[in-house]
């Protein structure tokens, strides 16, 4: 890959792709490409014997949706232009999906595996003290979320330091997302992103007449899936795949990859993997010449959902999946990109797929504010009305179901369920409203570029109607 490759240009770059597709003004348009806000910070931390200087970011990309939303992650490689990039794909993404947010992201340059969990709680929470000094942290400002090297943990950490510093707040469980549910988080949360993906290529697949074009079937039943990734988002797109019916024939982890055409079982990898530490020589698989390999095996679906820049200039010819699924943020480059529409290839960008995310976590600040758990108020009204139901129309019949049918149709919605049916519909309406702009341009090439149409109408009409340029 070329060492000056820029992140945050190929974003614009793609932008720039679609906003001539668009109505608005220059000035809007430029408006909307740019950050609005970007926090450099060094700050002092005591490890072990020594004073570490940490270097750490926080970038609002856009505020004509407030709070500005995005995760923290914690990694050796993070830098300016990557946090830059990724907030404003943010921006893009919260509105493609219909969630009310400007997009925002943040980074600490650290591998988190070469600190202790109390120097990592140390770092965090001094974090999380300079943003609040910045204002750039709160329910109603800014609120981070997890992201690649930070979990439930590190938002705990967040959400303590935050509430130490505000008393008396009494929404301030609406400043971070991905707690613990014991914190304020929401059921459902952790899986979200890969169900998302699943969720938003099952709808792709329905789609009669894209199907056509690529020469397959509908749905995703009986399709060969690839995975690159067995973190939690690759994880759980894989499961979700193979509880859908599809056969997950290859899988990715930075030891290696394993590939077999009947199908591998998941758990089993998974269980592998923890036993031996490798999901290499797992019985049944054959190992692959290296972790990139399985970018290049024959599949249907290929679902990158590590790292960025995965598939580049030097390997994109060499994809043989029919689809591209980005669950990752940004794993091709621009060039790849190129080369895999001019190859016929739909590419079904990160910006939509991977919202999953960022729409459950909007669940949970709607959760945070409100003081309410999702189903406390409804779930026993609907299961007395449904038995109720029942038993009116076993009465009329003179039949009877089930206990097992009994307990699934009088069953009131949890918490994750309802959380799982907002998230479903979502993405099948996302998914909807990028095939109308695609079919309604039909100079638009790629999926991409439809979805950057979308997102830049939503989001310039939300600058107009602000008023903000005088």
């Amino acid at each position: 890959m070329n060492p000056e490759y820029s992140f945050f240009d190929a974003v614009c770059k793609s932008f720039d792709k679609a906003a001539k597709y668009t109505k608005f003004d220059v000035g809007i348009l430029e408006q909307i490409k740019q950050c609005n806000s970007v926090l450099r910070m060094h700050f002092p931390v005591k490890v072990g014997d020594k004073v570490e200087v940490i270097k750490a970011y926080r970038v609002q990309h856009s505020n004509h949706q407030r709070p500005c939303k995005g995760g923290i992650r914690f990694s050796e490689m993070v830098n300016l232009d990557e946090v830059m990039a990724l907030s404003a794909l943010m921006t893009y993404k919260c509105a493609i999906v219909n969630v009310p947010f400007g997009g925002a992201k943040g980074g600490i340059s650290i591998n988190p595996k070469n600190y202790s969990v109390y120097e990592l709680e140390k770092i965090t929470r001094r974090y999380t003290s300079e943003l609040i000094k910045k204002n750039f942290i709160g329910p109603g400002e800014d609120v981070p979320a997890p992201d690649y090297g930070t979990g439930e943990r590190e938002m705990s950490w967040i959400l303590d330091t935050y509430m130490a510093m505000h008393p008396g707040q009494v929404e301030a469980q609406g400043c971070v997302t991905g707690k613990p549910t014991s914190q304020g988080g929401v059921h459902g949360r952790k899986e979200a992103t890969g169900l998302g993906v699943f969720y938003g290529i099952r709808e792709v697949c329905k789609n009669v007449e894209v199907m056509g074009k690529l020469g397959l079937s509908t749905g995703v039943e009986g399709k060969k899936v690839i995975v690159q990734g067995l973190g939690n988002v690759g994880y759980h797109s894989a499961k979700f795949f193979q509880e859908g019916g599809a056969i997950i024939v290859g899988l990715a982890e930075y030891e290696g990859s394993i590939y077999n055409e009947n199908g591998l079982d998941v758990e089993a990898v998974v269980a592998h993997r923890k036993q031996t530490g490798s999901i290499l020589d797992f019985p049944g698989a054959s190992n692959l010449s290296s972790n990139t390999a399985a970018l290049e095996a024959p599949c249907d679906i290929l679902i990158p959902a590590a790292l960025e820049n995965v598939i580049n200039e030097g390997n994109a010819n060499n994809v043989k999946a029919k689809i591209v699924g980005e669950a990752a943020n940004g794993p091709l480059t621009p060039e790849a990109d190129d080369i895999l529409n001019a190859k016929g290839v739909l590419v079904v960008p990160d910006m939509y797929l991977n919202a999953g995310g960022v729409t459950v976590s909007y669940f949970e600040w709607l959760k945070n504010l409100s003081h309410v758990s999702y189903g406390r108020l409804e779930k026993r009204f609907m299961e007395t009305q449904s038995a109720n139901i029942l038993a009116q129309i076993e009465s009329m019949t003179g039949n009877t179901v089930t206990e097992s049918q009994r307990k699934v149709i009088v069953h009131g919605p949890d918490e994750i369920d309802l959380v799982r049916s907002g998230l479903e519909e979502t993405m099948i309406k996302a998914t909807n409203e990028i095939f109308a702009c695609w079919k309604a341009n039909p100079e638009i090439k790629d999926m991409r570029t439809a979805s950057f149409v979308v997102a830049i109408n939503k989001v310039g009409t939300s600058y107009m109607e602000l008023g903000i340029f005088p």
